[in-house]
């Protein structure tokens, strides 16, 4: 349990960012300050809290209604019905129980990112930067949580972002499923359009869902004309902006026509499928041994980089364009702390 003291504000103690907001909220003059032995323990890099942090009461009254707006924009484009339910988190992680600050100029933004890590989070966090939504295509919070502590990383993350009234949803599998979603990115980048296409399937069918009747997760695509090994390496490169790819093949294979993909982690979807080449960000060991046995080809990116891209290059643009017919003030940023946790060096 935490130890907490109850200060007045003219004390002036050092307190976590955002709690004074949170407090000042609900219980007018009280405040609240973690004792000094714990605040050192659970979290020494934290700036001391100082008077930025005031939402002045216009900005605090108007802020509550940019939630509903974007959870409305967001699931319009990735319905939650199409997610993976059996087994993801799909949805409204932490709704912030008190209103976000505005930028300076009056403006709400939106951040988008693949993971919300702690480098993303002190992103949302930072004075002046107006987040009030962060849509993490990874759940954070993926299994139920026992407690909710300074010690744990993403549990401090949680709590920080609370504090300073900000909003985390996650849509996953929802876009992995959906028509437009980031498999059909991948897709159109590696075949050049579907006009360059026999067809495109689904490699899972999902739930029917109006306007997306034709999602589910992964794609397999068959080529009109097949295309070198090698030129489909440099497309997955310039599409992903890797510099370098893992690629399996087995020694006859030169030229592909079919290619299954799958973003993120291909192995279990892949399971049974036939294709030339399986396009993926995370392929097991066995796995890929067994793909070379059977003649296929795999070329695999590192989970987040089959993902990455398609924030700035689609998500971004379509948020930004529906919810200007919602709220004039709203921004769609994407994280510049979000990042893949390998590289090769």
């Amino acid at each position: 349990m935490l130890n907490c003291e109850v200060r007045n504000d003219k004390d002036g103690r050092t307190m976590l960012p955002g709690l004074k907001n949170l407090f000042n909220w609900s219980m007018g003059c009280m405040l609240f300050t973690p004792v000094t032995d714990m605040r050192d323990s659970y979290a020494p890099s934290l700036p001391p809290y100082n008077d930025v942090n005031r939402v002045p009461s216009k900005q605090m009254a108007s802020a509550p209604a940019i939630l509903p707006k974007v959870l409305k924009t967001v699931q319009k484009l990735y319905p939650v019905a199409l997610a993976d339910k059996t087994w993801d988190n799909t949805g409204l992680l932490l709704e912030a129980p008190i209103p976000h600050r505005p930028a300076a100029n009056g403006v709400s933004r939106v951040l988008l990112t693949i993971d919300l890590t702690t480098a993303v989070a002190e992103e949302a966090l930072r004075e002046g930067s107006g987040v009030a939504v962060i849509v993490a295509y990874h759940p954070i919070i993926f299994r139920g949580l026992k407690s909710l502590t300074m010690k744990d990383t993403q549990q401090r993350s949680l709590l920080r972002l609370a504090a300073a009234g900000i909003s985390i949803y996650a849509p996953h599998t929802a876009v992995d499923a959906a028509v437009g979603g980031v498999n059909d990115w991948l897709a159109d980048g590696v075949s050049g359009g579907k006009e360059h296409e026999e067809k495109r399937e689904v490699l899972q069918n999902g739930t029917k869902v109006e306007g997306h009747e034709d999602g589910g997760m992964g794609r397999l695509v068959e080529l009109k004309e097949p295309l070198e090994l090698i030129e489909l390496v440099k497309r997955v490169k310039k599409l992903t902006g890797l510099k370098y790819v893992q690629v399996a093949r087995p020694q006859l294979l030169e030229k592909v026509k079919t290619i299954a993909i799958c973003a993120g982690s291909g192995g279990s979807l892949f399971r049974g499928v036939q294709a030339d080449c399986f396009f993926t960000g995370e392929l097991g060991h066995h796995e890929t041994l067994a793909t070379v046995e059977n003649g296929m080809s795999a070329i695999i990116c590192g989970h987040t980089n089959t993902e990455r891209g398609f924030l700035a290059a689609v998500m971004k643009p379509r948020l930004e364009e529906l919810l200007k017919e919602e709220e004039e003030k709203i921004e769609v940023v994407v994280s510049e702390g979000d990042r893949d946790p390998v590289e090769i060096m």
